[in-house]
């Protein structure tokens, strides 16, 4: 099986929060073992697999037929086991043999499998009496050794099940016109705009404009925040908008309720509380703002705005695009997004026969690349905003701003959205005393902030490649446009940007990645549906979904000189986590598409619980929910519970997302969402004081270990974070798990009943298949 899922506890990596256990196995949360014959075939896979499908497979041990008795014993005699084997090899050996398995679907590599479980087959077991009379004609020189091509071949099949049905698999799996799939969107004169430009150069306020004189609009975003940001202009310019993202959905009836007692010139940023598309007699409006994978595309719209459209080649996310400007029936479709995309979206427009007007636009505010780089942090001036790529060096550069004196606002991917929100408006307040902000590239999209001047910390982030994989790489163009662009936004204080580098070392870089254009994209995503992953299972009834996922990737053709698979790397890892789950193949598919991080061991082990609760059809209920995170939570005192809360709220949303696809199992919405604002709440709090949470780490380090030096405590908290084994730390897992403050010693007792009475579950089942 999939080897990935012994990453559940074992990968814990926030960034740079790492526990690095590498040789912990899945049987900590899954108490399980499938044989070969339970599953159909077995699914293989290495860092790097091959690209050739059939190296996803091992034969299926075949079963003798108990209906073969020694009948051909009876009328030929008993074979020598060593005549047998020469006659087999001999079969083998044979060229002609190896083309009439090409022809019937077996490869050099699936070949020398079948033959190895044939010739093993043939040795242990008594042989069908044809087969047996067969091989006795053909040691007496009455036959030939190609006669037993038909009853390897009956093996094979047996062996591999997928190869009855290998031309029906590849036609399901023929992706190379997706255009095809939205036939309600081709009937359509659509016509398409592109709005190219940098950031900051008022592209999606263009498209904006004519969203709102429309009589119906969508518009499509890449995070919630922009989603809700277009949701507050839209209803407060006059437009009626509803909103819809993964985890809530908003009614445009309901704004002036939202927004009663909030000022408002903080409309657009304020965290209020959201109220729920629920009441049976509220209609959709004509406007809508979603995040990009929530599109709809049943619904016909006058206008619809795609933004960013440069992640159309996003290597996760693309397909999302994809869909979205293919299937949309919308008279206009607006796309925003940089230059580097117009080439591709011009020959999809070809693939589905429709024009592209491209409109240009520049920058409103000028950007200025520094000659020095800052070098010292006791260079920071107010409006600077550090950029960093790390969670450790957000820490570290944030505590050590406020040792010289400047109050500092902290964002990063992993906050809520309410707690984002709440630093820009500390930032961004004029009289506010914050003045510095430092930060991820998670201000590079979504979030609206009076930055003077960007600065690099670094230029090197992790990345995750074609094969899934994390590595470290310096910067894109696009990202480093897209980031330092934030700088000198138009209408703020700050008309004039600034960018430069924090080492010296890197500003040529820097400067070298901002005057270039950004790259090109050359590829737009594709995603397996569920409706095509429903065929498979069909034809591979015995499959697991991970393996159907795996094999669709790797039989799947798609036009590659257009589009690519998007990676299927955490869709399959979920898929292994509850494999052992009893589930319909179509929920199966749903939870597996669920959006969390799976390097959070508090969060996956969490959506076990959740799966294994909806398989024995109990509902999840607040009062659930809160005994299994342990409500209500305390403020943080260290680096540490400020994580574990992050990961919990991770928990609520990701309740959130299941409650509207399976609302009869996830029926506590409301409750759920005050627990998610009352926690987002005491996790600003802790933002707030996160310095005192790093002094809180360090003490409690030195505690722990007096004999180290307290000059050294920072970088110990930053090695701990990080996950890097400290040589003194051994024992057992789950006392780590418990001293690190990644689980209470309350949930451990709870994880280790269960995993005791999922033992006692599949012991008894054993039992009873021996019995059968």
């Amino acid at each position: 099986m999939y080897k990935g899922f012994s990453r559940i506890l074992a990968l814990h990596n926030v960034e740079k929060l790492q526990l690095n256990v590498s040789n912990l196995r899945c049987n900590i949360l899954c108490a399980r073992k499938l044989k070969p014959a339970g599953i159909g075939y077995i699914l293989v896979r290495t860092k790097k697999h091959d690209r050739n499908p059939s190296a996803l497979f091992v034969p299926v041990p075949v079963k003798p037929n108990s209906d073969d008795i020694n009948i051909g014993e009876e009328f030929t005699g008993r074979l020598k086991k060593q005549d047998l084997l020469k006659i087999l090899n001999k079969f083998y050996q044979k060229p002609e043999i190896r083309v009439l398995a090409s022809e019937n679907g077996l490869d050099d590599q699936l070949l020398h499998q079948a033959f190895l479980s044939f010739r093993r087959h043939c040795l242990e077991h008594d042989l069908p009496p044809d087969l047996h009379i067969t091989i006795s004609d053909i040691l007496q020189g009455a036959g030939h050794v190609d006669d037993l091509f038909p009853y390897f071949l009956r093996h094979a099949r047996r062996a591999f099940p997928h190869l009855d049905c290998l031309e029906d698999l590849k036609k399901i799996s023929d992706l190379r016109t997706p255009a095809n799939w939205y036939p309600e969107a081709r009937s359509m004169d659509r016509k398409i705009i592109f709005h190219a430009g940098p950031t900051n150069s008022g592209k999606t306020y263009h498209a904006m404009e004519r969203f709102l004189k429309s009589k119906s609009g969508v518009y499509c975003g890449p995070l919630k925040l922009l989603a809700t940001e277009i949701y507050h202009k839209s209803n407060k310019s006059g437009t009626p908008c509803d909103l819809v993202t993964g985890e809530e959905r908003r009614h445009a009836s309901l704004y002036n309720t939202l927004i009663n007692g909030t000022d408002d010139n903080d409309i657009e940023t304020s965290d209020v509380e959201p109220y729920l598309l629920e009441e049976t007699e509220l209609t959709p409006s004509g406007h809508v703002a979603c995040t990009v994978e929530m599109t709809s595309l049943n619904n016909k719209y006058e206008v619809a705005i795609i933004d960013e459209i440069q992640m159309i080649g996003d290597r996760g996310r693309g397909w999302a695009w994809t869909r979205a400007i293919l299937g949309l029936q919308a008279d206009e479709i607006h796309l925003c997004g940089e230059a580097g995309a117009i080439n591709l979206i011009e020959e999809i427009c070809n693939t589905t026969g429709e024009e592209m007007e491209v409109r240009s636009y520049k920058r409103l505010t000028q950007l200025k690349v520094e000659d020095t780089a800052l070098g010292s942090l006791d260079n920071v001036q107010p409006g600077d905003c550090i950029v960093c790529f790390n969670k450790n060096d957000i820490y570290s550069v944030s505590r050590a701003i406020e040792q010289r004196g400047h109050e500092v606002a902290v964002i990063y991917g992993s906050l809520p959205p309410g707690t984002k929100l709440a630093q820009a408006n500390k930032f961004n307040d004029p009289e506010s005393s914050c003045k510095v902000m430092v930060a991820t590239d998670a201000i590079g999209l979504g979030i609206n902030l009076s930055i003077r001047r960007i600065i690099f910390y670094s230029l090197i982030k992790p990345v995750i490649n074609e094969d899934g994989e994390k590595e470290m790489d310096v910067i894109s163009i696009s990202q480093a446009l897209q980031i330092a662009g934030r700088a000198g936004r138009y209408g703020s204080a700050w008309e004039t940007g600034h960018v430069t580098s924090y080492r010296p070392e890197d500003l040529a870089t820097l400067k070298m990645l901002l005057s270039q254009p950004p790259e090109p994209v050359t590829q737009a995503g594709l995603h397996p549906t569920s409706e095509q992953m429903e065929l498979y299972a069909y034809h591979l009834p015995h499959a697991t979904l991970s393996s159907l996922m795996d094999i669709f990737v790797h039989l799947c053709t798609v036009d590659d000189s257009l589009y690519f698979m998007c990676n299927t790397e955490g869709f399959k890892f979920l898929a292994e986590m509850i494999q052992h789950v009893p589930l319909p193949l179509r929920a199966r598919y749903v939870f597996c598409c669920a959006p969390i991080n799976n390097k959070l061991p508090f969060v996956c082990a969490t959506f076990l619980k959740m799966v294994r609760q909806y398989s024995r059809n109990e509902p999840i209920t607040r009062n659930w929910l809160s005994g299994t995170v342990e409500w209500p939570l305390p403020s943080p005192r260290t680096i540490l519970d400020l994580v574990h809360l992050e990961s919990v709220f991770d928990v609520l949303e990701l309740y959130l997302w299941l409650s509207y696809r399976f609302p009869d199992m996830f029926p506590d919405v409301k409750l759920v969402r005050d627990m998610e604002t009352e926690l987002d709440a005491i996790i600003q709090q802790g933002i707030f004081q996160i310095t005192r949470l790093l002094r809180n780490s360090e003490q409690m380090i030195r505690d722990e270990d007096s004999g180290f030096a307290i000059g050294h405590g920072s970088k110990r908290v930053n090695k701990m974070l990080a996950g890097q084994s400290m040589g003194e730390e051994k024992g057992k897992l789950s006392e780590l798990l418990v001293a690190r403050g990644l689980i209470t010693p309350q949930m451990l007792k709870k994880l280790q009943q269960e995993l005791s009475t999922d033992k006692k579950i599949d012991r008894t089942k054993k039992n009873r298949n021996r019995r059968k």
